[in-house]
């Protein structure tokens, strides 16, 4: 489906297991093409992050799915970490979480959040976000050049 890309590389922070192994039977049962990743909390994925830009052989992900309210670490403080990093504040953030809190809202997107997302109730609905997802993501706009970190 995508343009000549192959599977798009997704991180996700996500501290819930069942949330985790619902979002990879989700994306397998949507037909969307994904290398699919998972960390469980900011202090993770900021580890996560900075080792991928530290091995200067590895991508970084096109994509963070980014959950706001998780231990150690939560989506706002991870978020705002991201985007005043020199070598991570170009890569796409959407928040995906339970709350449709209109301050969650606003605090996200004024921290440089790229999309909101509430987490469907229904796991149809789910499929169906995903593959809204892929088509605006992955077909629709440009992601930033994927490449190895700190390259050209």
């Amino acid at each position: 489906m995508m343009q000549g890309h192959g599977a798009i590389n997704i991180l996700m922070a996500e501290d819930d297991a069942d949330d985790r192994v619902l979002f990879a039977d989700a994306f397998r049962d949507s037909g969307v093409e994904v290398a699919l990743d998972f960390v469980g909390d900011g202090v993770e994925l900021l580890q996560r992050l900075q080792g991928l830009l530290d091995d200067r052989a590895s991508a970084l992900p096109e994509l963070l799915l980014l959950d706001l309210n998780m231990p150690r670490m939560d989506g706002r403080e991870a978020l705002r970490a991201i985007r005043e990093h020199a070598g991570l504040k170009h890569l796409p953030v959407i928040m995906m979480t339970t709350s449709s809190s209109r301050l969650d809202i606003m605090v996200s997107y004024q921290l440089g959040a790229n999309s909101y997302v509430t987490k469907p109730r229904r796991y149809d609905e789910l499929i169906a976000v995903l593959q809204s997802l892929e088509h605006y993501w992955m077909e629709t706009v440009q992601l930033p050049v994927a490449g190895p970190a700190g390259g050209a």
